[in-house]
């Protein structure tokens, strides 16, 4: 396993080179360049303008500007924003709090809802309440995030409830107290969560429901029914155990998808995190503020994929790397 481990590590530098050369140069393909609107502006001088193109490799072929790039992000640097005018890690670390805060509250949402929901309506298959809780799922894995989150907001402008439909704090969040404050925050919070854990919740049930109904039907399960185990200990201590390991391999792809997962969300309920910023850096063709957050994202999502790994490894004795 150790072996392993340190062979997916290593695999991280030849991916990422790959993400970051495919991304960045498909980047220059699109017209002009960050600078492209300053060279309309008559209060700018020429000389300044080739002194920033100097100064961000800009005047350089593409293959050498991303050879600069990856030069100066072995050293730790992931560049400079040519829209915020700061570094791309100071700019991705005003950000990636909000992001995590976000996705991190309704993944834990979604999994602690979904897990005893699809246990109950595959436990209870074809009652009432498993006919309800499907067609629920059915409707939360059709609807589209953003879609949901622009009826939500209509839904709250038009019926006045009294909730925030924007933003992450009030205007005077500063002279609030500590509790004063957290209030404010999960007002702000309740609609982007309801977004983006009522997806979640939605697959996840359905995931969880179909993966054990298959188990109660193996032999195994039959046997400890004849041994005159209990119906729960059946349940819970034999059939749950295995039907919720594929659903390891999903909270890896979750994991890798942390940040970015939410960007639609974000940006239909102008929520400051990740998703948005990428937006405006794609927009305004800021190469290394999307260079930087690629790079987040690749990593996030290589690191997710292997802890999804172990983690089934632990969960299932019967898988072994070699």
């Amino acid at each position: 396993m150790f072996r392993y481990i340190v062979r997916r590590i290593l695999y991280i530098i030849p991916m990422l080179i790959g993400i970051s050369s495919l991304s960045f140069f498909i980047m220059q393909l699109a017209p002009g360049d960050a600078l492209t609107v300053l060279e309309m502006s008559p209060d700018i001088a020429p000389e300044v303008l080739e002194a920033m193109r100097a100064r961000f490799w800009l005047d350089l072929p593409p293959h050498m500007q991303y050879v600069r790039w990856l030069q100066q992000l072995l050293k730790g640097d992931m560049g400079h924003s040519f829209l915020w005018h700061a570094p791309v890690t100071w700019v991705i670390k005003q950000r990636i709090w909000n992001s995590l805060l976000l996705t991190v509250v309704s993944t834990l949402i979604g999994w602690l809802v979904a897990i005893p929901i699809g246990i109950h309506s595959a436990v209870n298959q074809y009652s009432w309440s498993d006919k309800v809780l499907t067609f629920f799922a059915f409707i939360g894995v059709s609807i589209p995030n953003w879609f949901f989150g622009l009826l939500l907001l209509y839904l709250t402008m038009s019926r006045g409830w009294n909730l925030p439909i924007g933003g992450m704090t009030s205007i005077d969040f500063a002279d609030f107290t500590f509790w004063e404050k957290v209030v404010d925050l999960a007002r702000h919070m309740v609609l982007p969560v309801i977004v983006l854990s009522t997806g979640i919740m939605a697959s996840l049930m359905r995931y969880m429901r179909s993966n054990l109904l298959d188990v109660l039907r193996q032999d195994y399960v039959t046997t400890a029914k004849a041994k005159g185990l209990s119906r729960n200990v059946v349940i819970y201590k034999h059939a749950v155990r295995n039907a919720i390991n594929p659903l390891i391999t999903i909270f890896g792809f979750q994991l890798g998808g942390i940040l970015g997962g939410a960007a639609l969300t974000e940006i239909v309920m102008n929520w400051p995190g990740i998703g948005s910023l990428m937006l405006n850096a794609v927009q305004g063709l800021d190469y290394y503020l999307v260079m930087g957050n690629l790079i987040i994202g690749g990593v996030m999502l290589i690191v997710g994929n292997l802890v999804a790994d172990v983690l089934l490894a632990v969960s299932d004795p019967r898988i072994r790397y070699e």
